[in-house]
């Protein structure tokens, strides 16, 4: 069993169409760890651990999203770390409302 840990940033209409819960949920089913979060930019970023097939399950559903979502880009980075996750979470957003 190989597990990998990959880095996403998402783009498009990725906020506001409950787009964090519904990865959420996806990465749970499929047994993928990590987290997602809101960026200050409009974009969703995350990072998924788990086996790789599960995680590339979670990637190719990244692409489209919920229904409401329209997903322009994907961008993922395979990365090196020791940090081994537990569960799959939703992090406060890196926005700042001033």
């Amino acid at each position: 069993m190989t597990t990998i840990t990959v880095h996403l940033s998402i783009t498009g209409r990725v906020q506001g169409v409950g787009y964090r819960e519904s990865l959420r949920l996806v990465a749970d089913a499929l047994g993928v760890k990590g987290w997602v979060r809101n960026c200050a930019a409009g974009s969703v970023e995350a990072t998924l651990q788990g086996e790789v097939q599960a995680v590339e399950g979670v990637i190719a559903w990244c692409h489209n999203g919920p229904p409401n979502a329209s997903v322009q880009y994907v961008n993922s980075t395979l990365r090196v770390t020791e940090e081994h996750y537990t569960a799959f979470t939703r992090l406060p957003d890196t926005s700042t409302d001033s």
